[in-house]
């Protein structure tokens, strides 16, 4: 395992600990980002630091943070490490506090980046599986921000892994689809690119705002609206994106199989994904 940044230092695995009355570990109380590095860059940092800022002004720390000081930290990290190709994790908690809820009237955050190996390309079509044992609350302010609580999508994946499913669809509490466990999701259907609205309590991806930005290229119109279980049956094509995988196709659904009638256009998302990746 490559060494971990924690707080200003470049340490070895074994040697990073978190207080015990980090706010992080007790509560959640934090964000994290997932990023892609290419070429020993972070792909689309801007708006990962964007979302990052968004979250930490959503949980009220803000001006705790030194963003600036972060993206330099961000950078010599990478290159202390020689890391060429690699994913990145930002993890950003209040840090330490009193017992309670109430969090500190002056916070000091406990910031800590690891490095990971890059995952092989998926070629294999994912299978879905539609998650009963929770929903995603798109009334919450958290499904807009990359909280630390994640446990609603670990119980959704496991549900989805018990079933031999790859991942699951998250439904929110108006049954309509959300996301995936870590992924957004699209349908492709009549030259339309159809996404749910972050309404919905999709969680605004980084790869979900290039795939939208990108689907005119394509050839394809870009949509936001809901999506009911039902569509994913009459769409050409399901597709789900994360800053990692970039885009999966999946080829069927709680065992019942998927269109793959857009895999010239898929394709073609690709290329173009994979062009903006090599331009930066």
């Amino acid at each position: 395992m490559m060494r971990v940044w924690q707080n200003g230092r470049i340490i070895e695995p074994d040697e990073a600990h978190v207080s015990i009355a980090d706010r992080g570990l007790l509560l959640g109380d934090g964000l994290f980002e997932t990023m892609a590095v290419h070429n020993a860059q972070v792909f689309d940092l801007d708006a990962h630091l964007e979302r990052l800022t968004s979250g930490l002004g959503v949980l009220g720390f803000v001006q705790a943070v030194d963003l600036p000081k972060l993206r330099s930290a961000i950078a010599r990290y990478i290159a202390a490490e020689e890391a060429s190709s690699a994913v990145l994790r930002v993890t950003v908690t209040r840090g330490a506090g009193p017992r309670g809820l109430a969090p500190p009237e002056a916070p000091h955050p406990a910031i800590f980046m690891t490095l990971s190996p890059m995952p092989a390309v998926r070629k294999i079509p994912l299978s879905l599986h539609i998650a009963t044992v929770t929903r995603r609350n798109e009334y919450s302010a958290l499904s807009r921000i990359k909280a630390l609580p994640y446990l609603d999508n670990l119980l959704a994946l496991a549900e989805a892994r018990g079933q031999s499913a790859d991942d699951a669809l998250m439904l929110n509490t108006r049954g309509t689809i959300a996301c995936a466990t870590v992924a957004n999701v699209f349908v492709i259907r009549e030259g339309r690119l159809e996404t749910p609205p972050v309404c919905d309590g999709a969680l605004p991806g980084t790869m979900r705002a290039l795939v939208l930005c990108l689907a005119k290229q394509a050839g394809l119109a870009a949509v936001e609206n809901s999506l009911h279980v039902k569509d994913l049956a009459e769409a050409d094509e399901v597709i789900l994106t994360n800053s990692i995988s970039r885009v999966m196709e999946a080829r069927d659904c709680n065992g019942l199989p998927l269109g793959r009638r857009a895999g010239a256009a898929v394709e073609r998302l690709r290329a173009l994904i994979a062009s903006r990746f090599d331009a930066e």
